[in-house]
């Protein structure tokens, strides 16, 4: 197989998460080749280096398309950005993935485009509690991907382990900042979170050979990595 050739390197703009098995099957399903798909980013979107080798890279996963490229692959596949992007992790990933220009999302939520831009590149969210409502309407953000997109999931990692470490009862009102929900749902989940890390432990321990110590620390350290997810689930079972 050739070298596949790429857009010169000051065109490149770093690409969402690509979902290549998405995009793989998009194509087989309207009968398409690569040769079919690289012809019509080629043709009607101005791709002059999209050829099959290119398009299955992407397939395959060892490329990862550019903003540009997936929004023409889209086109070509006839389906919306979306559904070739995995899940979404960042502002960027988000807006691109509800088919958004930077300017409609900074016109939208109230901020100067080139700080909006800034803060796309930075991942820090400088926006006002009604931006970020805005931001969040706009872009059917979730509040755990409000959360991710507003550069605040590690603040509430470092509040959760802390909390399931010590006592849970002096994080609710920090968590409950980040997270704005009823308090009681909050304390509910803080003291589960906190029993579950301390049975583990506790378990772990009482298994009683000479590496119980150092089991239990892993199995410690996995709990606490997994902190966030687990938190988000068991807020989740409760709203249910």
């Amino acid at each position: 197989m050739s070298p596949v050739p790429r857009p010169p390197a000051h065109t490149r703009q770093p690409g969402p998460p690509f979902n290549a098995p998405a995009a793989r099957r998009l194509r087989t399903a309207l009968g398409m080749t690569p040769d079919h798909v690289a012809h019509g980013l080629r043709a009607s979107y101005a791709l002059p280096h999209a050829t099959p080798d290119l398009v299955v890279a992407w397939e395959r996963g060892t490329l990862t398309p550019t903003h540009p490229e997936l929004t023409a692959l889209a086109g070509v596949l006839w389906c919306s950005p979306g559904e070739l992007i995995g899940r979404p992790r960042t502002l960027r990933e988000h807006r691109v993935a509800r088919g958004f220009a930077p300017e409609d999302v900074a016109r939208a939520v109230g901020h100067e485009f080139l700080a909006y831009t800034r803060m796309e590149e930075s991942g820090q969210w400088r926006g006002t509690d009604r931006q970020s409502a805005a931001l969040a309407e706009l872009l059917d953000l979730s509040l755990p991907d409000l959360v991710t997109v507003t550069g605040l999931e590690a603040r509430l990692a470092d509040l959760l382990r802390t909390a399931a470490r010590t006592r849970w009862q002096a994080y609710v009102r920090p968590v409950g900042r980040i997270v704005p929900l009823d308090r009681r749902l909050l304390e509910e989940t803080l003291q589960e979170l906190h029993q579950d890390y301390q049975g583990q432990m506790v378990a772990t321990l009482s298994w009683g050979d000479g590496s119980a110590a150092g089991e239990a620390s892993d199995a410690g350290r996995d709990f606490l990595d997994r902190i966030v997810d687990s938190f988000w689930t068991s807020l989740e079972n409760r709203t249910a």
